[in-house]
């Protein structure tokens, strides 16, 4: 007698697999619309390796505010452009890269996304978020010291890492680019090619390629004509890989905009970055220009280094905080913005004009790592926040 039972079942299987095949389609056509023909400015049309693709991730804030900084001299006025509120939780400067850079791995039908930095990197997380929004599978290669994994914990972008499933994989803090995280990536991808069948993506450190620094060349054609209005004379932003201020100061210059670009360094040197602008701008086809001529580079402002603070650097971030309603970061923000008030009152010449613009390109999530939390329990100035306990009806 023949088993409806078992023809049923079997039937139903093959309709949910074929169902789950339908939605897969669905999904992936779906993602695939999503990318659009990119066109660039008409002053950036003449670069050489411009993306076919963009695929629009954040919320654009054209808007220039004035932001009163505390000891600020008086002869100068601060303004604040924020990259850091452009997407949720995959705010900060790294989705405009990621624009570029993963439109290019959706085009190629990749399947997963690999890229590196710190425990605590900010790229990293909007990498991985950005990924998992787009259908793919976010692998981290990240550096920290640990011994085993129960050691890595869940503060900070490690928690948003974990909460959409990326794939971590700890190698040792003082791993190089170059010679560690960069073989890692590939070796890595050729295991996963091997295991699936399926493809990868890998974004450098920081996203900063000749791919993702059209993500600032954008970013400066929305705010040119906001920033001629208001007359700004300068525009300071945080230098960690150097793909942002490579986008600033090459569409400063493509631009023909008088504003100087000044770009405060949180890890490695001057030297460092001026290379890595240079090679960028001969990957573009930019040539007869120096990035010495288009772009100031302030040191001395790392502290103990990357991803360190000293007590100073976290009083100045609670102190701006409490005062302006701005939150910086301790590894990024927090450090650029000192350095540049510093520069301000000591070193004044440096600056253009006394209309200055910080970028502020995100990484909050950083200040919930813990590092900063004993100071905030006990600090008593002015400003502070207070807690009380009421547990009777006797006002306070």
């Amino acid at each position: 007698m023949e088993d409806k039972r078992d023809q049923s079942d079997h039937s139903t299987n093959e309709d949910t697999v074929q169902s789950n095949v339908d939605s897969m389609a669905t999904s992936s056509s779906q993602i695939l619309s999503r990318l659009k023909r990119f066109n660039p400015p008409v002053w950036a049309q003449g670069l050489k390796n411009i993306p076919r693709f963009i695929i629009p991730l954040s919320l654009k804030n054209n808007q220039i505010k004035p932001w009163n900084l505390p000891d600020i001299p008086e002869s100068f006025n601060v303004f604040m452009r924020r990259e850091d509120t452009d997407g949720a939780v995959i705010s900060g400067n790294k989705i405009r890269k990621l624009e570029f850079l993963l439109a290019d791995a959706v085009s190629r039908k990749c399947k997963h996304v690999i890229t590196c930095g710190g425990i605590q990197s900010n790229h990293c997380r909007i990498t991985a978020l950005a990924a998992r929004e787009l259908g793919m599978t976010p692998h981290l290669i990240l550096r920290g010291d640990f011994k085993n994994v129960e050691e890595v914990g869940c503060e900070g972008n490690l928690l948003l890492d974990r909460l959409c499933g990326a794939q971590m994989y700890m190698v040792p803090k003082q791993s190089p680019y170059l010679t560690e995280l960069k073989p890692r990536m590939e070796k890595l991808a050729d295991a996963l090619r091997e295991k699936t069948g399926e493809d990868s993506y890998l974004i450098p450190l920081g996203g900063s390629n000749v791919v993702g620094v059209f993500g600032f060349l954008t970013v400066f054609d929305e705010i040119q004509s906001s920033v001629l209005d208001s007359g700004i004379t300068d525009i300071v932003v945080t230098c960690g890989s150097g793909g942002t201020v490579a986008g600033l100061c090459i569409a400063n210059h493509l631009t023909g905009s008088k504003v100087k670009v000044h770009a405060v360094t949180i890890c490695d040197d001057a030297k460092y970055f001026h290379n890595h602008v240079n090679e960028t701008m001969q990957d573009v086809g930019l040539t007869g220009i120096r990035s010495e001529e288009i772009l100031d580079i302030i040191d001395g402002y790392k502290g103990r280094g990357y991803g360190l603070s000293t007590e100073d650097e976290l009083e100045f971030i609670m102190n701006v905080g409490a005062t302006t309603g701005v939150i910086l970061d301790p590894t990024y923000t927090g450090k650029a913005v000192r350095g540049m008030v510093l520069e301000l009152q000591v070193n004044p010449d440096r600056f253009q004009g006394n209309q200055i613009l910080f970028i502020h390109t995100g990484g909050t999530y950083g200040i919930f790592d813990g590092r900063i939390n004993e100071l905030l329990k006990h600090r008593k100035t002015a400003n502070s926040s207070v807690v009380r306990l009421w547990n009777d009806k006797e006002i306070v």
